[in-house]
């Protein structure tokens, strides 16, 4: 259970511990504060009626097909509501987390909005501008259907304040079997070195660029890669409680070899969205791309087939480790249709829905109680992996840093993407942790 004060030593999230319990199916008690301020659940068949404005990111590719799969089951369930895509294009939700930011400021929240879970909510949890929402996940089943160690990183003294609708894996390589296969290469690189050793015979290959990047979000992800195969897992958790620094000289290590894998890179525009190097992989122009789980879903609108036409490993160096993050939905304090907002909550935390939703999108379901059976080879195997690997959280994605330390860092490997300046990185990285730790 997380409380504000001690928000710097909790906010790396799911942090290098083995999840082994998340499979299990404990029974449920009462799952956050039985006091906490909150609207009254309604339980009115077909929905509380009126509008309901959801605001995500989700605008475009197979976020857009996840999405829509959510929005049709909605439709179908609770037929008085209606919903109102407020999407805003963006990966990660750099452009949509702008437009949010502003409109709660305003006193203008949508109804309800998608964040992700971990420290990244504490910035919206402190300013008062969501509520919690207890008595949804206790009316979806509480630990009797999720996680308690994902739960318990949901909550802030005492509270829950989002439903998480999917659990992501963020250290994962796709690559293209044919470039592979041209190139030689017939085996999982085991360490950063050796696949750096496989990029140089991609290139022998006819390939230049055998790693593909777009904006700076995803280079983010890839140092955040590097750092957990060069640290470990307790070396990287502890940069977000200050038992790590980040001048030391493993991040020195870590930045050298970040650099190192940006030569064998595109040039990429800040705003380059996820697919555009995920599609380089697809169309061959590139061999691999570090991305989260997300990119199954491009691959398979393309009409790309799993070991035939890509596979996927984890990051050199990261075997035995799951990068998490998670989408989750909030209720923001003031919306204007905060019955209609449970009815999405409700909808996105069920069974039913997180289904539909991670089977599209390429993520597993946060419930425990969806059969993998249900879901496509891959899926099959994040499953297993987060109940059988060390857990760490995601920079990238908010689940490891607040929104101002992600910004911080961000801004930092732009200005290093430009620079190639590793002294000049490693000093941002540390005057940015001595910021946001306190």
């Amino acid at each position: 259970m997380r409380s504000r004060n001690v928000a710097s030593a909790a906010i790396a999230g799911l942090v290098a511990v083995a999840l082994a319990a998340c499979g299990s199916n404990t029974q449920t008690g009462d799952t956050g504060n039985a006091n906490a301020p909150t609207t009254p659940l309604q339980t009115t068949s077909g929905g509380a009626g009126g509008d309901v404005g959801v605001f995500t990111w989700w605008a475009a590719g197979s976020e857009k097909a996840g999405l829509d799969a959510l929005v049709k089951l909605f439709n179908e369930k609770y037929p008085n509501d209606k919903f109102v895509n407020l999407a805003v294009a963006g990966g990660a939700g750099s452009n949509a987390k702008a437009k949010l930011a502003s409109d709660l400021q305003n006193n203008q929240p949508p109804d309800s909005f998608q964040g992700h879970a971990g420290a990244e909510l504490l910035d919206y949890i402190d300013k008062g501008q969501i509520e919690p929402v207890n008595d949804v996940i206790k009316a979806l089943g509480g630990e009797s259907v999720f996680p308690k160690d994902l739960l318990d990183r949901l909550t802030v003294e005492g509270n829950i304040y989002s439903v998480p609708s999917n659990i992501h894996r963020a250290n994962v390589v796709w690559a293209n079997a044919a470039v592979l296969k041209k190139a030689g290469i017939n085996e999982v690189p085991k360490d950063l070195k050796a696949w750096m050793a496989d990029m140089d015979k991609v290139k022998a290959s006819g390939v230049s660029t055998p790693l593909s990047v777009s904006g700076t979000w995803t280079q983010v992800q890839l140092l955040e890669n590097v750092l957990i195969a060069d640290l470990g897992v307790d070396g990287y958790s502890g940069l977000f409680d200050g038992k790590t620094k980040w001048d030391s000289d493993q991040v020195k290590q870590a930045v050298g070899d970040y650099k190192k894998l940006l030569s064998y890179a595109n040039t990429a525009s800040d705003g380059d969205d996820w697919p555009v190097a995920t599609d380089m992989v697809i169309d061959g122009k590139a061999a691999y791309n570090v991305m989260g789980d997300w990119a199954v879903a491009e691959f398979n609108d393309k009409g790309k087939k799993q070991g035939q036409d890509w596979t996927w490993f984890p990051t050199p160096g990261t075997d035995g480790v799951f990068d998490f993050l998670a989408d989750s939905f909030t209720l923001p304090k003031g919306a204007k249709n905060p019955g209609g907002t449970k009815d999405w909550l409700m909808l996105i935390g069920s069974a039913e829905g997180q289904k539909a939703f991670n089977l599209a999108k390429g993520s597993i379901p946060a419930r425990t109680d969806v059969p993998a059976s249900d879901f496509p080879a891959y899926q099959q195997d994040a499953m297993k992996a987060f109940k059988d690997n060390k857990i760490v959280s995601s920079i990238a994605h908010g689940a490891a840093v607040s929104l101002a330390w992600n910004a911080d860092i961000s801004t930092a490997v732009s200005k290093f993407y430009a620079s190639k300046d590793e002294n000049q990185l490693v000093s941002d990285l540390a005057a940015a942790a001595k910021k946001n730790l306190g």
